[in-house]
């Protein structure tokens, strides 16, 4: 039978996750239980134990992703500073509503704070309509968008009191930037949830994660009481310090969204992996390819690829029928229209068959960008680019699983239209 340290029989142990350990051993005619690993109170008696206990989720750290902390710790900082512009911005929006004024109205103060609010809703509606289903793919760019817009809109609201003919006009505006914030960081938090829950444990991680914010604002709060006095009819310290948060803000943030590691493929990770493997047959680990994963969304003028799309935008005849079908026995037809990368998806196909196919687009996009071929020449890619895959791909994806890439799901960006052809015509 085990024997502790002291050489009584063990009669059972107990962890808490990686917490502490203990055990229970017989000793005289009782039950003696000891801490393994050292004496002492419980973690969860301690002060630092009740710390985590009340801010990070239960079971941390084996239910949450390696890379939780690190982006909490960032995530707090950006909020911090975020906190303390915050106060500034409200500051100039409350002396341009009159506030201290005494020839200013109740009347026109409240309608220029209804106007911004209206205009914020009717552009959270719009933005949620034209790019809801984007956020989930791009999260990391979102979110880095959203902190950029949501400075610009305070900066907007700090100017505002020194132009009086424009001030509804500017508040309103960043009434608008700062819904399509609201939208913007709402989604992507929550779909980064999603990726640091490890225990379908979604709702505990973002309660905890509204404790950890509360308890920032609190702080922000306390030292925008001793700001408040210091920055009052003084422009240029107010800017001076709403430069100085910002600055720290969006660098917090470049550093939270890039200390996130994804597992699963959006298009851009899946585009690093499989031009890495083209190259020298290397598979990139998630953290190698998330740390080459562009942040920012780029000016520069790419082929798009379009996911999911009506079948009239891959084939306008029969015959383009007939080519788009050829070395292809896959549930998806590629095509070549306008510029854009286009794919239908049949009804039946797979996780698998879907991050095929879009392994299929990004090598047709490598091709096109060093091309001036004609609409037939685009058809001979489409074709040997069923070549290829049928070459390459299964060893590409049963390497991506080695390396820990999660290929049951995917966050590749495709619409709802699925399409059923007939086979090839003769």
């Amino acid at each position: 039978m085990e024997k502790d340290r002291s050489g009584s029989a063990v009669l059972a142990t107990e962890r808490y996750g990686s917490a502490e350990s203990w055990t229970y051993s017989a000793k005289d005619g009782a039950i003696e239980r000891r801490r393994f690993g050292g004496d002492g109170e419980s973690t969860g008696n301690s002060i630092v134990g009740v710390f985590k206990s009340v801010f990070l989720p239960q079971g941390y750290p084996e239910s949450v992703s390696e890379d939780y902390l690190q982006y909490q710790f960032w995530d707090t900082v950006q909020a911090f500073s975020s906190s303390l512009s915050g106060t500034l911005a409200t500051q100039a929006s409350l002396k341009g509503v009159g506030v201290g004024n005494q020839e200013a109205t109740v009347a026109a103060a409240t309608v220029t704070w209804l106007l911004r609010d209206g205009t914020g809703m009717l552009g959270r509606i719009l933005f949620a309509w034209q790019k809801g289903s984007k956020l989930d793919s791009e999260a990391k760019k979102w979110r880095l968008f959203a902190d950029v817009l949501n400075d610009i809109a305070m900066f907007m609201e700090i100017l505002a009191p020194y132009f009086p003919p424009c001030f509804t006009l500017i508040v309103c505006t960043a009434g608008i930037f700062k819904s399509i914030v609201g939208v913007a960081g709402g989604a992507t938090r929550a779909a980064l949830t999603v990726h640091q829950a490890r225990r379908d444990n979604m709702a505990d991680i973002s309660a905890k994660d509204g404790s950890q914010e509360t308890l920032v604002n609190l702080a922000g709060l306390l030292v925008s009481l001793i700001l408040i006095p210091l920055v009052t009819d003084n422009p240029i310290l107010t800017l001076s310090l709403f430069f100085l948060f910002t600055i720290l803000h969006l660098f917090a943030n470049y550093k939270a969204v890039r200390s996130v590691v994804m597992e699963t493929f959006n298009e851009a990770r899946l585009s690093i992996v499989l031009h890495q493997y083209l190259i020298d047959k290397r598979i990139l680990r998630p953290f190698e390819a998330n740390k080459k994963e562009p942040v920012f969304f780029e000016c520069r003028k790419v082929v798009p690829i379009k996911l999911g799309v009506r079948l009239q935008e891959v084939v306008q005849s029969p015959e383009d029928l007939n080519l788009a079908l050829k070395n292809n026995n896959m549930p998806y037809l590629l095509g070549v229209k306008n510029g854009c990368i286009c794919v239908c998806l049949g009804p039946k196909a797979s996780v698998h068959e879907e991050i095929r196919a879009m392994c299929q687009a990004v090598w047709l996009r490598s091709m096109l960008s060093h091309s001036t071929s004609n609409q037939q020449s685009h058809w001979k890619m489409v074709q040997d680019s069923h070549k290829l895959m049928d070459t390459v791909f299964s060893q590409f994806l049963s390497g991506v699983e080695a390396a820990g890439w999660d290929i049951q799901r995917t966050l590749l960006d495709w619409d709802e239209w699925r399409v059923e052809w007939k086979t090839k015509h003769n």
